[in-house]
């Protein structure tokens, strides 16, 4: 059993991933994808960027399916009160054009002692940091 999981291992680390590859129109997945977004959801702010995801892109404009590292910013009004910035996962659905990106992120909020656990949608806008990356006139 030693010796399997070593060669799994072994072969995980020396195996090669080639995820940003140039496939126009076809999904891909990404880890990365150089979006920062700030909005609204449930009562606060949220900062993000796009995390491990699958997206469409179609010349200037792509669509992105993913996961989203977030900083959660929401004043609590209860007692014992929560930290004002916590950290955060949620999903989502990012539109970007050239530079812009609109978001539409789901953040979950665990059950307490007095509510239900829930999703919550919100809106956000931000920058597509890798388009000013893009080399102009060829």
């Amino acid at each position: 059993m030693k010796k399997f999981t070593l060669s799994v291992l072994l072969a995980l680390l020396t195996y090669t991933i080639h995820a940003q590859s140039a496939t126009n129109g076809k999904a891909q997945l990404f880890l990365y994808d150089g979006i920062i977004v700030g909005g609204y959801v449930n009562d606060g702010g949220f900062l993000n960027c796009t995390g491990p995801n699958i997206n469409i892109t179609k010349g200037n404009l792509r669509i992105i399916l993913g996961m989203l590292p977030s900083l959660r910013f929401k004043q609590d009004h209860a007692t014992p009160k929560n930290a004002f910035v916590t950290p955060a996962l949620g999903m989502g659905l990012t539109f970007c054009y050239k530079a812009l990106a609109l978001q539409v992120p789901a953040y979950y909020n665990a059950r307490t002692a007095s509510t239900d656990g829930r999703w919550h949608l919100g809106i956000g806008i931000g920058l597509r940091t890798t388009q000013f990356n893009k080399k102009k006139g060829g």
